[in-house]
């Protein structure tokens, strides 16, 4: 009995060394080129340099939302089969890429940070200075962005979600607030002015700097219908089903959650690209609900002479009722023209306005910008 202890225990004592020995011996797998792949590199002089490991690949291209009319840039191939470039220097900011892989357009692969749309994905690259920038988390008192589950009347039953940001200290309050509705561009989501606009930030800071007063901000889905598919003959086009949205669910769902000013005074409306339209259509044709409208690189409506012909004829009553009437653009921006004419045909029937051209093509390096400065003006 005792024999067959000691032989079995030998036994397991002998396969226990050949294992380690056989491990030892074995080859270390050497890392995977993604394993050790930084991309995107940013460095201290502002310069980035992107990089995707594709050896099959015949051709990769970047695509970027800095690049504007600029054709994208190609990378080049190492014997690793590592493509990269190296661009700028860049203005800090939050920057949109995505990679172009022989005809396929695709996110980073070794970049966590990534910039979700209405279809297909990208990433983001954030370029810092030495000093925090107004767009950056400071050490201020921050507000909270809660996200809003609603069943939407409107849209067949459909459950969306609003994102809203409310002021540092809202919770221990019980006063009540004014509410910004801020609306996204086209191929985005009700995320997009928080997780790339930094919009809470941006809010944080003016806050702190007594620059701008306390406000709810609401930031609602703004494709009514699915984003790339055509609208059915006679069926409601997107911008309309979305103004029935905003007016017959949002706002509701709003006011019977948060601690809301009454009253259009309290009220204001601005968006960027599609949204920038959305908030020139909804805030200048409810002038009994908003009392402030800005487009930031709109997509005014080509019809905007015909559609609001009242409101330009009735300068003077137009004019009593719009606290703000903000609208902003870059110069290299492919919707400038659109936003110059509008403020040409505002000054011709002279409505009062504020027309802010800027350099900056349609990302939201030039909206972070715009936000900043359309907030304080509003609910003076």
């Amino acid at each position: 009995m005792h024999r067959s202890l000691s032989l079995a225990a030998l036994s397991l004592a002998a396969a226990a060394v050949f294992a380690t020995t056989a491990w030892a011996q074995a080859p270390r797998r050497e890392p995977a080129v993604n394993d050790t792949l930084a991309s995107p590199e940013v460095s201290s002089d502002h310069r980035v340099t992107f990089r995707i490991f594709a050896p099959k690949a015949s051709e990769v291209t970047l695509t970027g939302d800095w690049l504007g009319s600029t054709p994208a840039p190609k990378l080049s191939k190492d014997e690793r089969g590592v493509w990269s470039v190296t661009l700028g220097p860049f203005e800090p900011s939050i920057y949109i890429y995505s990679f172009n892989v022989d005809g396929m357009a695709i996110p980073d692969p070794v970049n966590p940070r990534i910039k979700l749309r209405a279809r297909t994905s990208a990433s983001m690259v954030e370029v810092k200075d030495d000093t925090s920038a107004f767009w950056e988390p400071r050490d201020v008192p921050h507000g909270a962005v809660e996200i809003n589950w609603e069943k939407s009347k409107a849209i067949a039953g459909e459950t969306r979600a609003i994102w809203i940001y409310t002021p540092p200290g809202y919770a221990k309050t019980t006063g009540r607030y004014p509410v910004l509705y801020l609306l996204h561009g086209s191929n985005d989501t009700a995320a997009g002015w928080t997780m790339a606009g930094n919009a809470n930030f941006v809010l944080d800071n003016l806050l702190a700097g007594g620059k701008t007063l306390p406000m709810i901000v609401v930031m609602p889905f703004g494709h009514a219908t699915p984003f790339g598919v055509p609208a059915a003959q006679g069926a409601v086009a997107n911008d309309a089903l979305f103004e029935d949205y905003l007016l017959q669910d949002v706002i509701p769902t709003v006011e019977a959650r948060y601690r809301v000013s009454p009253g259009r005074e309290n009220r204001a409306i601005a968006g960027l690209s599609m949204g920038g339209g959305q908030s020139l259509r909804i805030g200048l044709g409810h002038l009994d609900l908003f009392s402030a409208v800005a487009s930031f690189s709109g997509a005014v409506p080509a019809d905007f002479e015909t559609r609001f012909a009242g409101l330009l004829k009735d300068s003077k009553g137009t004019n009593e009722k719009i606290k703000t009437l903000w609208i902003g653009c870059g110069q290299q921006d492919s919707l400038f023209g659109r936003s110059k004419s509008l403020a040409d045909l505002l000054a011709k029937y002279q409505v009062r306005h504020i027309f802010y051209p800027t350099d900056g093509v349609h990302n939201y390096t030039v909206w972070r910008k715009y936000l900043a400065e359309y907030a304080p003006l509003l609910f003076r």
